[in-house]
């Protein structure tokens, strides 16, 4: 790890441009968000019951991987530019091939299954391992608490600018591809073309953070002084268990950051569900993601302000809370489709506020968890950071169809006549277990996250 004793001070560079990995890798993944489906239902003629296996497969080995990257680049010895940095360049010029596997149709029935859910898997590999090294580098770069939120806080905005710009670009890359190859390929061309652009742009960071970390023969000559002299701990081998078991700050953390989560990709999952059979405007769903994606902008831009006057943690508590009232109002005026929407994107807002916030809460379980085993545990906690979205990935197909469930919903309702039992599931789900779930999360960072600056 870089020197502490002069440590160096974040350049321009990483002011400005630290996030357009992110935003590039915003991008590439929303193909597989908004077309996945589409494409192995409608394209590779999959049916229901094959795509669920699939996607269910491919979601629980990310979300068990998911907890191992980060230990794993611990442990390691590190590769030649630093043993988080050199991540950002090794894996993510093999994500085109890969994920463009995903959206090709090899052979039919179980060898096409077969390959498609290998191309998900290991495509996910190959991304989130560079996307962990990149979020720990702001532990790294960032040896201030001020540091480490400016970082954060303009990769949310790139991040947060990603979602508006894709709502326009992606249909149409989609689209110029279609009119090219035609739209059974269009995926994997679209796929592949965005899966490039990330791969340049983590290149892009990589050159950003030259000189803000060790690269790895400095750590192995440190390490072998630090031996001769006796003053030397063994090589990193902390594991996420390990790291987890010693700071309870991190638990309650994971907890907290799951239920924003679940929020954020069951509000997601289900909105087009209340815009069709309760406004009665497919339209509407559109105006709705834009305007929640701005206001995502506008958080990532004011999180630094926020915090510095609040605390992270005290930003995320106070949020958390206002998101859950948010959505109790407009589960009681949810026949007001502009009021909802209003509601429901000043909800965003304060959830992209939070998700500002992480990185640093994080890392300050990350500096504990270090003291506590007395090695340096910042790729195993950092990495952990995922893990609360891929769980929330998991928990979004099994929340909307418990809420739908729960109003009787079936495809074959028009939706011109949807009964009020079918709107009030629609809304438990788009509002209520949402609200539910995020002020269950506001108590366990309350009460369970006791960190400080100190």
């Amino acid at each position: 790890m870089a020197n502490n004793s002069q440590p160096k001070s974040l350049s321009p560079a990483l002011k400005k441009f630290f996030g357009v990995g992110d935003f590039a890798f915003t991008l590439m993944s929303n193909i597989d968000t908004f077309y996945a489906s589409y494409f192995f239902i409608n394209i590779a003629m999959f049916s229901l019951a094959q795509v669920s296996v699939m996607t269910t497969i491919s979601a629980v080995v990310d979300l068990i991987l998911s907890c191992l990257y980060g230990a794993w680049m611990n442990k390691i010895k590190p590769h030649k530019w630093g043993r988080y940095r050199s991540w950002l360049i090794l894996t993510p010029w093999i994500v085109p091939i890969l994920y463009a596997l995903q959206f090709l149709k090899i052979g039919d029935g179980m060898v096409a299954m077969v390959i498609m859910t290998a191309a998900m898997i290991t495509s996910r590999i190959a991304w989130n391992i560079p996307y962990i090294a990149n979020i720990s580098m702001i532990n790294i770069a960032g040896k201030t608490t001020e540091d480490r939120m400016a970082l954060s806080s303009v990769r949310a905005v790139w991040t947060a600018l990603a979602s508006v710009i894709y709502s326009y670009l992606g249909p149409m890359v989609v689209a110029f591809f279609a009119g090219m190859i035609g739209e059974k390929n269009s995926y994997a061309a679209t796929a592949f073309a965005f899966g490039v652009l990330m791969a340049a742009a983590f290149f892009a960071h990589f050159k950003m953070l030259d000189g803000y970390e060790e690269t790895g023969a400095e750590e192995m000559a440190r390490l072998a002084a630090e031996k001769k002299s006796g003053n030397a701990a063994e090589a990193p081998k902390v594991s996420a268990i390990a790291a987890i078991r010693c700071n309870p700050h991190l638990i309650s953390l994971m907890l907290a950051s799951t239920t924003k989560y679940m929020v954020l990709f069951l509000v997601n999952g289900i909105a087009i569900y209340y815009f069709q059979y309760i406004s009665h405007n497919d339209g509407l769903f559109a105006t709705f993601i834009l305007i929640a994606n701005l206001l995502g902008v506008l958080a990532s831009y004011v999180a630094p302000k926020v915090v510095a006057q609040m605390g992270a943690k005290k930003t995320v508590f106070v949020s958390y809370i206002a998101m859950g009232v948010l959505m109790l109002v407009a589960f009681v005026l949810f026949q007001n489709t502009w009021v909802v929407i209003a509601l429901m994107a000043v909800m965003f807002l304060l959830l992209n506020l939070t998700c500002a916030c992480d990185p640093e809460l994080f890392a300050t379980c990350a500096i504990f968890s270090s003291q506590k085993t007395g090695f340096d545990t910042t790729g195993t906690v950092m990495g952990l950071l995922t893990v609360p979205i891929k769980f929330g990935i998991v928990m979004r197909g099994i929340l909307i169809s418990v809420a739908l469930g729960i109003g009787g919903f079936s495809a074959d309702i028009d939706p011109a006549t949807a009964s009020a039992s079918v709107q009030r599931g629609i809304c438990i789900g788009f509002m209520i277990i949402p609200a539910v779930v995020v002020i269950v999360g506001a108590l366990l960072l309350q009460f369970g996250y006791r960190l400080d600056k100190k």
